[in-house]
């Protein structure tokens, strides 16, 4: 993410940390691992969610594993090897999740083919309204950048939480769509702190949603702690980082 290696801890840390351990035995699947990146802990959390055999393997950004990149020349976490061959991108990968493990429960993806293609219309609301109002609100230098960036996030949000049966996406089924948003409910904090954000300003069922989605065990259990978290992110507030996301907002091109 463009940051010395001296700053970025480089290891998963706190209940992430824990997590990690309890993963380095071989298996058919290997993680390969950014504990910092929220796209990432998408598929850790889909990982966990269905108790899926994994080996977890901690990608350094500044010091990438020859044999990583020739898994995924663009040298991007998350990355898969599941029995020698290789896949990325972060909810490709969860629905790979689900049909290669579909003996797995719970299964993320519901039965019925109506819901199923819900799930994919507001996954695809979340990567293309939600997250990326997201991180130009994180990266807004002035204030007519940051209103705007702030009123798009709510907005999003506003539309998906209409959505919401509660406590999750599809009622008491923890789903994909709950997976896709999951890793920024316990980075909201950092909006709140420095870029004027109030989760009710999506209203109160965004607020609770977002609670429940915190609280979430495989959430808990992949999340590393504020304080490594908040080195990263201060280098998106200043506008500093180097990451292909930052890279690819300030071109107002689609993360990658």
């Amino acid at each position: 993410m463009g940051i010395p290696d001296e700053q970025i801890h480089p290891v998963a840390t706190g209940r992430a940390a824990e997590t990690a351990a309890q993963h380095q035995s071989p298996q058919d699947l290997t993680f390969w691992s950014g504990w910092f990146c929220p796209f990432n802990q998408q598929v850790w959390i889909a990982l966990e969610e269905k108790g899926i055999p994994y080996q977890y393997k901690e990608v350094n950004p500044y010091k990438k594993e020859k044999h990583f990149l020739e898994l995924n020349p663009k040298g991007l976490v998350p990355t898969v090897e599941h029995k020698g061959k290789a896949l990325y991108e972060s909810l490709v990968l969860c629905e790979f999740l689900e049909e290669a493990y579909q003996s797995y429960k719970p299964s993320l993806l519901p039965a019925d083919p109506y819901e199923r293609a819900r799930v994919r219309i507001w996954i695809d609301h979340t990567s293309k309204n939600i997250l990326p109002a997201w991180q130009r609100l994180l990266v807004a230098q002035d204030k007519d950048k940051e209103d705007a960036a702030r009123r798009e996030l709510y907005e999003g949000q506003k539309k998906l939480a209409e959505q919401v049966k509660g406590p999750y996406f599809l009622g008491e089924e923890f789903s994909l769509v709950d997976v896709a948003n999951a890793p920024w409910a316990p980075r909201e904090y950092i909006l709140v702190e420095h870029r004027g954000y109030n989760p009710e300003g999506a209203g109160a069922k965004w607020k609770a949603y977002t609670e429940r989605l915190s609280e979430r065990d495989s959430v808990i259990k992949t999340t590393s702690d504020p304080d490594k978290l908040q080195v990263i992110y201060d280098r998106y507030l200043r506008d500093e980082a180097q990451s292909e996301a930052a890279k690819a907002i300030r071109a107002g091109r689609p993360m990658p």
